[in-house]
């Protein structure tokens, strides 16, 4: 690993303004997490509306995770350069705007059009919330913190169920993408107003030490950033798969309307948001009681590779609250395994590369969650069943500790940060 001293970046707000900025951060991701699963929950009315098939359902999606995983490659590079306060509001806005459009698709294609616009402006928020982090927070509190705000996106996941289908059931699908929408700006707005006049102090070295193609190249020769890229790819692909396909799952296998998907998807979602903050308390907990923060991080993430097996039960499940419980068992470890993965990037990589390593694991992340989203389709639409999928996501979570665990050192340089 580099043992470049980190960058320290002090806060130029102070606490209650850091309290709103993390307020916000979680509200974000709420929105964000709506954007992304309104399509699932509103699959069977856009069906009928558009006429799409399960493979062309499949092939919409996977053209998002490709536009999102593609656009990773520079947004990193921008947050490292603009710093969280304009690249997040210039995220969020365009994102806005990609959702409004989404109520004008007449076609698959238009649809599809739409799907990469949300894409490719989505993947700012990731970087910028993981750098923030790094910025205002010490090693103790980071995983807490990221798994407060982390929970926010499962937030997302429960509200959006209870809200959307209400919503298109009465005034149409295309109203509830532009209510997604509206919701963006006004958040932008408030972010503006609440965080106006506040930057970390460092910016400016910030944007001196932004990636050039021999800088990509360098983090690419260390052993911290493959341990990264390679253990999202193998972990983000569980929930993805989750996202997109669960809504259908309990449709196609139980039967279930889109007026009956509320209850479900809110225990499941809320079991990924207790696991979140589970996750993030217990390394932050073993971090203050002395263990190393690389050695905490991985402890948790055993737990939940084990716990994450309960998925494999999944499509044998003898009824739909059967099935529930273990979806919620296996998402909880997900997301406490991935909030423990994210906290790794802020203790291994230097401050001015934080933004970068995020971008380039969410981008491994993004294109495994492609594959597994566009080959499910394809799967389903051939007359095969959900097993083997859950299968994979099963054992995926132990396939990242593994590597996780060879390539990261017990010690990293950060560590020494008190």
């Amino acid at each position: 690993m580099n043992s470049t001293e980190p960058i320290a970046i002090p806060a130029a707000v102070p606490s209650q303004g850091r309290t709103a900025l993390l307020l916000l951060l979680a509200l974000v991701g709420v929105i964000n997490y709506a954007d992304l699963q309104a399509i699932a929950i509103l699959k069977p009315l856009i069906e009928r509306s558009i006429g799409w098939t399960d493979a062309e359902y499949g092939r919409v999606v996977a053209m998002f995770q490709l536009a999102t995983a593609l656009s990773y490659l520079w947004a990193g590079a921008v947050v490292d350069r603009l710093g969280v306060r304009l690249s997040i509001p210039v995220a969020v806005t365009s994102f806005s705007i990609a959702d409004a459009a989404h109520a004008l698709a007449r076609t698959t294609g238009g649809f599809m059009l739409a799907r990469i616009g949300l894409g490719a402006s989505e993947s700012l928020t990731t970087p910028a919330i993981i750098q923030a982090t790094g910025a205002y927070f010490d090693p103790k509190r980071r995983a807490r913190v990221l798994g407060w705000v982390n929970s926010a996106n499962s937030l997302g996941a429960i509200i959006t169920p209870l809200v959307i289908p209400t919503v298109a059931l009465t005034v149409g699908w295309r109203a509830a993408f532009v209510l997604l929408g509206v919701a963006g700006l006004l958040w932008t707005a408030v972010w503006m107003f609440t965080l106006r006049g506040s930057q970390p102090k460092d910016l400016g070295r910030l944007r001196a030490a932004r990636p050039t193609a021999r800088g990509y190249l360098q983090l690419l020769r260390e052993r911290g950033t493959w341990a990264i890229i390679i253990g999202k790819a193998l972990a983000d692909q569980v929930w993805w798969l989750l996202l997109y396909w669960t809504p259908d799952f309990l449709h196609r296998v139980f039967h279930l309307s889109v007026g009956a998907y509320g209850g479900p998807l809110a225990v499941m979602y809320g079991g990924s948001m207790l696991g979140s903050i589970a996750g993030g308390w217990a390394s932050s907990r073993l971090v203050s009681r002395g263990m190393g923060a690389v050695t905490a991080r991985l402890a948790v993430m055993t737990v939940c590779a084990v716990i994450g097996f309960a998925l494999f039960g999944v499509p044998h499940a003898s009824g739909v609250w059967v099935a529930v419980v273990l979806l919620t068992i296996g998402i909880a470890a997900m997301q406490g395994f991935s909030v423990n993965v994210f906290t790794l990037i802020t203790d291994v990589i230097e401050s001015e590369r934080v933004g970068t390593v995020t971008s380039l694991g969410a981008f491994a992340g993004n294109m495994a969650g492609m594959a597994v989203v566009w080959l499910c389709g394809v799967h389903l639409a051939a007359g095969g069943g959900y097993a083997p999928f859950f299968d994979l996501a099963a054992v995926s979570l132990t396939l990242a500790f593994v590597w996780l665990r060879l390539m990261l050192p017990r010690q990293p340089p950060r560590e020494s940060v008190a």
